[in-house]
């Protein structure tokens, strides 16, 4: 069976519940599901927002690119990325991944490889908007994202 990814990169929030059911509705044949909810921090009280932009069809290409490397890797039965674009406040929803796999152990392995991947290959970027009203700076890649993705290699 191919599996195709659901991968979508949008504005609106998300329902994380209403995404697991569209996954497992009807399936019997899944052991395993991992989800993950990334969620804007507020950085100790000094952020109201980020700001995320993206390079519009190169994001959900490069995504979809990430989410087949993954079903292949981790032979996994289903998987889905969302990521939100614009203004998400502090406390909100950025992005969700849900695999699913035969066993706990590749829905947790293909989860987090789709995560490494989505924080250092697909082209979004953050601008943080502080909680007194000043505008800062767009966010810089970290060291720690790229170990993370290289892990994998």
């Amino acid at each position: 069976m191919t599996v195709i990814p659901i991968i979508r990169v949008q504005a609106e929030d998300f329902d994380g519940a209403a995404e697991t059911r569209a996954i497992t509705g009807g399936r019997r044949d899944i052991g395993a599901l991992v989800s993950f909810i990334g969620l804007c921090r507020d950085e100790g009280g000094s952020l109201s927002a980020l700001e995320l932009e993206h390079y519009p069809g190169m994001a959900e290409a490069e995504m979809r690119r990430i989410a087949l490397e993954a079903i292949e890797r981790f032979h996994l039965q289903a998987l889905t990325a969302i990521h939100r674009f614009g203004r998400i406040e502090a406390g909100a929803q950025i992005v969700l991944v849900i695999a699913a796999a035969p066993h706990r152990q590749a829905a947790f392995d293909g989860a987090s490889f789709m995560m490494d991947y989505l924080k250092t290959s697909a082209p979004f970027w953050k601008k943080e908007h502080m909680l007194d009203g000043v505008s800062g700076q767009w966010v810089a890649a970290r060291d720690a994202d790229d170990r993370a993705r290289d892990k994998w290699r």
